[in-house]
């Protein structure tokens, strides 16, 4: 895929605001922006300025000025794109935007596609393909952790630990290869207990990055979240007192809530979707019974699971939601389960030792005080093993990575058994292209026009 005209691209949010950015990149980016622009020293023309420089001036329509500008001139190969590029900042009214960029159609510039400018960043070789898959993950970010996924993505983290293997494993497959020449003469080029170390090497790195997928995507996607229980227990109270803010309507009557309630917020640099559900009970209540059926869709869906019961009701209650909590275990043992006492401040420390005896892992707190959400908090930030992401470990976000990394891991698995067995090395050399094909379409030395469009449609225009 070779692209050879001129784009233009609004790079800054669309609507009103104080300063809005203009890109062009292609081979006559500089030319046309040149031909619309009056530096305020008069003779001052674009195309002879050095690269990276800032220029003031006017962007005219003939005679008429359109708005004073700063124009920023980036030449080829030194740009993001890798071509001539040109970045006009302008005041961020929408007629000014639109002015401008119809007044550069005209000059015969194309409107971008989206995430045409990183396409052809990736084309021009200034990132390979998972970095700049980085790059609108780094857009999307929302929290601490995503942004240092991004960002470590984008500097190339993943793409040296893969092209590295890579590089190991061409070595190796050039010599297998050179093998199939001298097929006659019975001759091993490739050391076989050097080899099958290498591949064991590939095999531990990969089965990291894969297992690295759990943590990498709820981090990227964040972490849903299920708060269930009996009705009036305060599963609302608790969803306004996590999100301080009166986001779920409470009141004493049961059965209160009968859709689920969802909102998002960040602890400790991690973003979490908390779930407020139905509470679970027998009901004739068709409209009640639909939101109770929702609730048990929502703890499938959900990674985490708090199950809040009644403090001050456990002694009469202890065997109902003893058996509650073993079933929600034993139905979905798959997912983190923490267990609240709410409405703390209404029994005594002695009912809250007793509590804590029969139920060890419990946590106590009062959800209308706004009393031991902290120890929530804490406990749910314990669930998310983030020791690789602060160790800069690398960690796999995107799936279409994480399905490459699973089959390169099928195919070395493959090439480990064929030198275990002494399989013949014509046999050997296919399931090494394989893995190396798998490598390959990770960091995009292996591509195509239809996995490029559908990467690329995913980003905003203008980047």
């Amino acid at each position: 895929m070779i692209l050879k005209d001129t784009i233009v691209a609004l790079a800054t949010a669309s609507g009103v605001g104080a300063i809005a950015v203009i890109r062009l990149s292609g081979p006559e980016a500089i030319a046309i922006a040149d031909a619309c622009f009056q530096s305020i020293h008069k003779q001052k023309s674009l195309c002879n300025q050095k690269s990276h420089t800032l220029h003031l001036g006017h962007f005219l329509d003939g005679q008429r000025v359109i708005d004073q500008v700063l124009v920023s001139v980036f030449k080829n190969p030194h740009s993001y794109t890798g071509e001539d590029t040109i970045e006009i900042s302008c005041h961020g009214s929408q007629y000014i935007q639109q002015e401008i960029i119809q007044i550069l159609l005209q000059k015969g510039v194309r409107m971008a596609d989206a995430g045409e400018f990183t396409l052809r960043a990736f084309i021009n070789g200034k990132l390979d393909l998972s970095q700049a898959e980085a790059v609108a993950d780094l857009i999307s970010s929302d929290s601490e952790a995503s942004h240092q996924i991004a960002m470590q993505q984008m500097r190339g983290g993943f793409s040296n630990e893969i092209q590295l293997l890579r590089d190991q494993l061409i070595n190796f497959a050039s010599l297998i290869e050179l093998e199939l020449d001298f097929a006659e003469e019975d001759v091993e080029f490739a050391d076989r207990t050097e080899f099958k170390n290498l591949v064991a090497k590939i095999q531990l790195v990969l089965k990291r990055l894969i297992d690295s997928f759990a943590v990498g995507n709820v981090i990227k996607n964040g972490i849903p979240v299920a708060i269930v229980g009996e009705p009036n227990v305060g599963k609302s109270t608790l969803l306004n007192a996590l999100l301080n803010e009166e986001r779920a309507i409470v009141s004493e009557i049961a059965g209160t809530t009968r859709d689920t309630i969802e909102d998002e917020m960040i602890i400790d640099g991690v973003t979490y979707r908390f779930i407020d559900t139905a509470g679970i009970r027998e009901t004739k209540d068709v409209v009640e019974s639909i939101g109770i059926k929702k609730t048990f869709e929502k703890i499938n869906q959900a990674q985490v699971v708090i199950y809040l019961f009644d403090a001050q009701k456990f002694k009469t209650q202890s065997s109902v939601l003893k058996l509650e909590i073993s079933v929600i275990k034993n139905k979905y043992p798959q997912k983190q389960l923490i267990v609240i006492g709410n409405k703390a401040d209404t029994i005594s420390p002695e009912q809250t030792a007793y509590l804590k005896t029969e139920i060890p892992e419990l946590i106590t707190i009062s959800a209308k005080e706004k009393s031991g959400i902290e120890s929530l908090t804490n406990e749910l930030t314990k669930m998310v093993n983030i020791g690789a992401l602060n160790n800069n470990d690398t960690i796999v976000t995107n799936s279409r990575h994480y399905d490459a990394l699973l089959k390169a891991l099928r195919e070395i698995n493959k090439v480990d058994e064929a030198i275990i067995n002494n399989v013949s090395s014509d046999l050997m050399a296919i399931d090494i292209r394989e893995t190396l094909y798998y490598f390959g379409l990770i960091t995009g030395e292996v591509t195509n026009d239809e996995l490029l469009g559908n990467i690329f449609a995913n980003f905003c225009i203008g980047k």
